[in-house]
């Protein structure tokens, strides 16, 4: 029996390249390639790469260059693949450079250099496609690229402008996820709140139904899966209000991932994002008076070029407004290609850590408090991974490797994509401690 052609497959960067992951991996088994476990094992290697910013472009060429001394045979694509000559100059001995979400020329190289078995078992891959997440969640992109032009970003030039997916191919796909056994699916784009835009939301059809090519629309019939449906990536649109009511009635998770940036208005333009900072917080302070169990996510630059010690007290003062449930930054970082690199007022690199340092500090006091607010409370959780002692899970305000978990003792006879309802006993800035709920306890 002829040995079965092996693909390798390193995928780094975001969600989004993860799902880019999944769907070429997916063309791949469908054709009857196998996945190989390691790069002894593999016939060639791709690398789905990222490079969004200068440490994540160097952790692509580590691993490409890693890829190439253990296999010697390597595809690059993904995000750093838009600038294949930089590609090129650091490993020459690549087969072949292409950009991302480039499902048909990975697989047309694929075929140039590994001819594809002559009897492809297309029942052997399943309806949900190939994976890399684990069994019971998933993530959900519903388009490519972005219609924004943030000074900090090259996402537009790598990924182009928006594309949203037809709303009937991604319903299909979330119906065939939820049948496989997933109970989480988390909804990714470069500008979720945006979906449907580029198409002047057009209507689509899912199980005979019309459906407009919209993000309330998505949600509505995401809600009707009977899974947690968590939003990522969305801009604070006044549009976004319409979602709010679907979480406070527990049709799609009260969680929002909105990535604000900064809260001074001077830094917010020089940044060229598309949301003023004083609107948000109006925002937020109503989505929170119409659902106050609604947790809220998001990510900010510190040290961005021009900024000042007032711009710097101004992000403070928004994030002490805002009183944020979850999150994350980091000091700007200069990206080859992008608009701020023009900007004048570079923050020495020492005052920006010390910003940062500062900023997660007092981030670290407002998360602390609203998780001590949780103590005592019973709420219900999803498992990821079983132990000895008990179970990790997460909670609706918990977002899988970026937010926290909820540790559960003494959680017994359950298994990972269970839900089960557990008491809060303690808290620090990040996670929960919790006990199993007793059989009737508010």
């Amino acid at each position: 029996m002829s040995k079965v052609a092996s693909i390798g497959w390193v995928s780094l960067g975001c969600p989004k390249a993860l799902v880019d992951s999944e769907r070429i991996l997916t063309q791949i088994r469908a054709e009857g390639y196998a996945v190989a476990p390691h790069y002894e094992a593999a016939d060639l290697v791709v690398v789905n790469t990222c490079g969004f910013i200068d440490s994540a472009v160097e952790e692509s060429l580590d691993a490409i260059g890693e890829a190439l001394a253990e296999n010697g045979k390597v595809i690059v694509t993904g995000c750093l693949g838009a600038d294949a000559d930089r590609v090129r100059k650091a490993h020459p001995q690549v087969l072949a450079v292409t950009g991302p979400h480039a499902y048909a020329d990975v697989m047309r190289e694929v075929h140039a250099n590994l001819p594809p078995p002559h009897d492809p078992y297309v029942s052997l891959v399943p309806p949900q496609g190939v994976k890399l997440t684990p069994r019971h969640y998933a993530y959900l992109k519903i388009s490519e690229g972005c219609n924004h032009r943030c000074s900090f970003c090259i996402i537009p030039g790598m990924r182009g402008d928006l594309v949203s997916r037809p709303i009937g191919d991604v319903m299909q796909e979330a119906e065939n996820l939820v049948n496989a056994g997933v109970r989480e699916l988390l909804v990714i784009s470069q500008d979720t709140s945006a979906y449907g835009v580029d198409v002047k939301y057009r209507t689509g059809f899912w199980q005979g139904r019309p459906r407009k090519t919209h993000i309330q629309t998505l949600a509505e019939a995401l809600g009707e899966l009977g899974v947690w449906v968590r939003l990522h990536y969305v801009y604070p649109y006044p549009h976004v209000d319409a979602l709010i009511p679907l979480m406070a009635e527990g049709r799609i998770l009260p969680y929002l991932d909105i990535p604000l940036q900064h809260g001074s208005p001077r830094i917010l333009k020089a940044m060229r994002r598309p949301a003023a900072a004083e609107k948000v917080l109006e925002r937020v302070h109503h989505w929170r008076e119409q659902c106050p169990e609604l947790t809220l996510r998001s990510t900010f630059i510190v040290g961005f070029p021009g900024e000042t010690e007032d711009d710097f007290d101004t992000l403070l003062d928004f994030i002490d407004a805002a009183d944020l449930d979850r999150v994350g930054a980091f000091a700007y970082s200069p990206v080859a290609g992008a608009a701020a690199n023009a900007l004048p007022g570079a923050v020495p690199e020492a005052i920006k850590q010390e910003r940062l340092e500062r900023f997660m500090a007092r981030q670290a006091q407002i998360s602390a408090a609203r998780l001590q607010d949780k103590i005592g409370r019973r709420l219900r959780v999803l498992v990821d991974e079983v132990g000895e002692a008990g179970a990790t899970t997460r909670s609706t305000a918990d977002a899988p490797e970026i937010d926290g978990l909820v540790y559960v003792d003494g959680a017994t006879g359950v298994q990972p994509g269970d839900f089960i309802d557990v008491e809060i006993t303690e808290a620090d800035e990040h996670d929960l401690w919790a006990r199993p709920a007793e059989e009737g306890s508010a």
